[in-house]
């Protein structure tokens, strides 16, 4: 009995928490999806017109597997933390020159940003 009550209390648990975490997340996918799918995936491996983004966090520039990056990109010597992850996505350019991301120019809102990079780190793939 005492697991039957266990089991029941882990999933009203569930189906009650996770709501506002759940939002959370749903609105970081859809702002990777608005701004950045096109190009990229966050799915391991999946390698499009740009680089797969999963577990871009804490990743030298430059290195996803099976990608053939420009040279401005290899040679940035940027690891990916949340703060180069804002300035790239603020202005690709203005932190590595001559970067393959054009016509993208960039994301001005700094919460659609933040929501992308949160989706990034809590989504590796």
């Amino acid at each position: 009995m005492r697991a039957a009550a266990a089991v029941a209390t882990a999933i009203v648990l569930h189906v009650l928490l996770p709501g506002p975490l759940l939002a959370a997340d749903e609105k970081g996918q859809e702002a990777f999806n608005n701004n950045c799918r096109t190009c990229h995936s966050w799915k391991e491996g999946d390698n499009r017109l740009g680089p797969s983004l999963h577990g871009v966090v804490g990743r030298k520039a430059g290195t996803a597997p099976g990608f053939g990056f420009s040279g401005a990109m290899k040679s940035s010597g940027i690891t990916w933390d949340d703060a180069s992850l804002d300035k790239f996505v603020t202005n690709p350019n203005g932190l590595v020159p001559n970067n393959n991301m054009k016509p993208f120019g960039g994301i001005a809102d700094a919460a659609t940003r933040k929501q992308i990079i949160d989706f990034l780190k809590s989504n590796p793939g």
